[in-house]
């Protein structure tokens, strides 16, 4: 990338149009957003509005799009605009979706040109604040049936894809590479359209879907190729693959630098591949703190926990943000008594234990706030708890902890544990606030 800022919508802009799935009539603006916002979805229905930031926690499950939710109200079919956004180098904005009730942006030609011509209008603003973009480090890979697709580090300046798709004739195999960055966007990947076949558009239509589409306006291929319609590009299907591969690895928040390679991937194997990127960064995050000088020692703990041996299972805190999360570790060993009849031969921790881990962290972000100095967090129930991985010994369990609600007399904290990069345990739990008895 030649810039290293972060950019804008210059001005408001609108387009409007049927959904592509649903038909109904919408409106969809673009509108500026300041730095380090995002790009968030507003959706306007019956007086209700909901903010949906454009992110794979939001991502509500459906076939065939990408569709986001907050409470009632959802934003579907983004995928497009959200190739247009990324493939223009805007990092903020507001995309406001009104009308109707299927909560569909308009559909256009089922491309993404539609929303770069509004966007080329408009221009772009450069903004203060730098990119901060993913680097791919390691390889990742998520698999489902014969599809794949794969992270792997490559250049650390732009995001290089490259796609296989294969489909029954006329279409057959088809690959084609595209350096995000480097390459046209306007040209080569945003005219591509979405397309169907022949076969499946009877399906489609019995579902409710595309009910108000012909094929001159909706690629619909048969064995011959597309009826009363043109490709624009003969490897147009693949094209359109990594349009909708670039909309939906936008999710992750923020630009990707690396390389993508994919085969027969769709929506929600797009998806699975952005949260396990985030996941892979966050346990970088976290590795990274345990290099640090510690927050709290086992000193100041053992001044806030009244827990002693063998039941203080917090080793040290590695960071505290504010009364807001808290990270710390648990050095898990062979010498921890309670290995010696769990189970003897086949040493793992007990899973009550590790939920007691991140309780004793928990209790510890919550005496950060003021009014809940001097008080004891005694737990009151818990809920959600999954036990994900065994922690065995020799494993360094990393404690993370973030405030849910506080009041006077209660807390709520959502906890989780890890091994390396592997999600070991999660629980949400609730604590009494006591005052502490005087030693």
């Amino acid at each position: 990338m030649a810039n290293d800022r972060q950019k804008t919508i210059s001005r408001e802009v609108t387009f409007a149009g049927p959904g592509l799935f649903s038909g109904e009539e919408a409106t969809l603006t673009i509108a500026p957003a300041v730095a380090d916002a995002g790009i968030t979805f507003v959706r306007e229905q019956d007086g209700k509005v909901a903010h949906i930031q454009a992110l794979v926690a939001n991502v509500m499950k459906r076939p065939r799009r990408t569709c986001l939710k907050n409470g009632t109200l959802f934003v579907e079919t983004i995928e497009h605009c959200m190739a247009a956004l990324a493939g223009l180098g805007i990092d903020n904005a507001i995309v406001k979706v009104s009308g109707g009730t299927a909560g569909e942006v308009p559909g256009g030609d089922g491309s993404s040109e539609p929303f770069v011509r509004v966007i080329q209008e408009a221009g772009l603003t450069e903004q203060d604040s730098p990119l901060s973009p993913l680097i791919i480090k390691k390889p990742i890979q998520v698999m489902d049936k014969d599809a794949t697709i794969a992270a792997l580090p490559g250049p650390t300046d732009r995001l290089e894809i490259i796609y296989d798709f294969e489909a029954p004739a006329p279409i057959g195999r088809q690959v084609f590479a595209f350096h995000l960055g480097d390459d046209d966007f306007v040209k080569q990947l945003a005219p591509a359209r979405t397309f169907v076949f022949e076969q499946e558009v009877q399906e489609l239509r019995s579902r409710g879907f595309g009910k108000h589409l012909t094929p001159k306006d909706f690629l619909v291929i048969a064995p011959t190729g597309p009826i009363e319609n043109e490709f624009r590009f003969a490897d147009e299907c693949a094209r359109h693959k990594v349009l909708d591969l670039i909309g939906d690895l936008y999710l992750l928040g923020r630009p990707i630098r690396g390389r993508i390679v994919a085969h027969k991937s769709g929506h929600s194997l797009n998806h699975q591949l952005v949260r396990r990127l985030i996941e892979v960064q966050e346990s970088n995050v976290r590795e990274s703190l345990v290099h640090r000088e510690a927050a709290l020692d086992i000193r100041r703990i053992q001044r806030i926990l009244p827990h002693r041996y063998p039941m203080l299972l917090v080793d040290r805190v590695l960071e505290i943000q504010g009364d807001h999360k808290a990270i710390g570790i648990k050095n898990v060993t062979f010498n921890d008594i309670f290995f010696q009849g769990h189970y003897p031969g086949t040493p793992i921790m007990p899973g009550v234990l590790i939920v007691e881990a991140m309780a004793q962290l928990g209790g510890l972000l919550l005496s950060q706030k003021l009014e809940h100095t001097g008080k004891l967090a005694v737990l009151l129930s818990m809920d959600k708890v999954k036990m994900r991985h065994p922690v065995v010994p020799g494993d360094q369990l990393i404690l993370e902890a973030i405030t849910v609600r506080v009041k006077s007399r209660t807390g709520h904290v959502r906890c989780k544990a890890f091994v390396e990069d592997k999600l070991a345990c999660e629980a949400d739990i609730k604590f009494m606030l006591v005052d502490a008895e005087p030693v």
